[in-house]
């Protein structure tokens, strides 16, 4: 049935494809392009204006409109300031998936509905599907590109009006879809960088906004072993950019250093040798701020879980903690890191998350601060 369908065009190759495919349905698409950035826009780093530039050729060979819309306010208070506001508590945010739930699918949304759209679309690699009045989110067939992840804090007023046309296809048949079509954007690599901001040196992004305060660097025994320039730059997991890698552990063999914790209060980086050092193993973790597809909890019991995005489901066990979750693992997770999200799976569909607030790690001494306590996002 045909409708007017409102989509996010980035300027991508996904986007594009979005588009040509609703309106070879017979759909009436519009194009809308979201600048949600204004700082040091014209930069090398910050892209809007090619993107631009790139979305209205594909609209035109498409054969669609295409309106140029600012969410930058909204977007800095909204995503940005909570972003900021988590770094400085010592907690790797995940931009991405705030950017979806407060951008793209609530000011865009509310944007396109304004504009008499039925349904909006973006250029996702995930699936909806609706059974008895209900909508489930479901990952994409192709797994490798799967961002259900991402999406998890959708809500089912949003999935209602959220079509992904590239749900059921593959990244593979998208470029050849793009090339057959003659899209010009076809062979555009995928953007890489924090959501909007751009790809560029994170560490000297930060800095502008966070400022900086060198601390040492200290080893298991408590021995320092560098100087690190800023915890605020530096997450759970972390191998590159320690600046330590010569250094031997009380004269032991040359092993790859790892972030392994953060104390606020000393302004002191805890790091250990060996990606699979106990200190970097959680049986479980708590999660605040908890976000369900059905609207209500999954009952208690087992599932898989994500904690990253590029990882494979862990088998875990879900129980409530008072207004959030814990996740007991089946086997120890590596490098679960505050801030980041935890995103439940029942096979292919996705049941929703919630944010990171602390890695139970057994191995790791008590004495050692744990983040910053979060606080009420707005």
């Amino acid at each position: 049935m045909a409708m007017r369908v409102v989509v996010g065009l980035s300027g991508g190759v996904d986007s594009a494809v979005a588009a040509w495919l609703l309106a070879r349905a017979g759909h009436e698409v519009v194009g809308i392009f979201m600048k949600n950035w204004e700082d040091d826009d014209d930069s090398e780093y910050c892209s809007s204006n090619a993107d631009f530039v790139d979305a209205a050729a594909a609209a035109d060979v498409i054969g669609i409109e295409l309106e140029h819309v600012n969410f930058a306010a909204a977007y800095k208070d909204r995503v940005f300031a909570e972003f900021l506001r988590e770094y400085r508590a010592g907690r790797t945010p995940n931009p991405d998936v705030l950017c979806n739930a407060e951008i793209k699918f609530k000011a865009f949304l509310d944007h396109a509905l304004r504009l008499g759209a039925e349904k909006i679309a973006t250029g996702h690699y995930a699936r909806v599907r609706e059974r008895g009045g209900r909508f489930e989110l479901l990952r994409g067939v192709d797994a490798a590109k799967d961002q259900s992840y991402f999406l998890h804090r959708l809500t089912q007023a949003q999935l209602a009006r959220v079509l992904f046309p590239l749900g059921e296809l593959t990244k593979t048949q998208v470029r050849r879809l793009a090339a057959e079509i003659g899209l010009p954007n076809a062979q555009k690599k995928d953007s890489t960088g924090i959501c909007f901001i751009g790809e560029r040196p994170f560490r000297a992004f930060l800095e502008r906004y966070l400022g900086s305060a060198s601390g040492p660097i200290v080893d298991e025994q408590g021995r320092e072993v560098g100087r690190h320039v800023g915890l605020s730059f530096y997450t759970i997991g972390q191998r590159q950019g320690l600046g330590i890698g010569g250094v031997r552990a009380g004269g032991g063999a040359h092993a790859p250093w790892y972030v392994a914790a953060k104390d606020l209060t000393h302004n002191t980086l805890h790091v250990v040798q060996g990606h699979a050092h106990p200190w970097l193993l959680a049986a479980a973790l708590d999660a605040d701020e908890p976000s369900w597809i059905a609207g209500t909890p999954p009952a208690p019991g087992v599932y898989g879980a994500k904690t990253r995005y590029r990882q494979a489901d862990a088998e875990c066990t879900l129980s409530e903690r008072g207004d959030g979750f814990t996740l007991a693992f089946a086997t120890p997770q590596w490098a679960v890191t505050p801030g980041q999200s935890a995103v439940l799976y029942d096979g292919e569909s996705c049941l929703g998350g919630g944010v990171i607030a602390r890695a139970v790690t057994p191995a790791l001494p008590a004495v050692l601060p744990r983040p910053a306590a979060r606080g009420t996002r707005r």
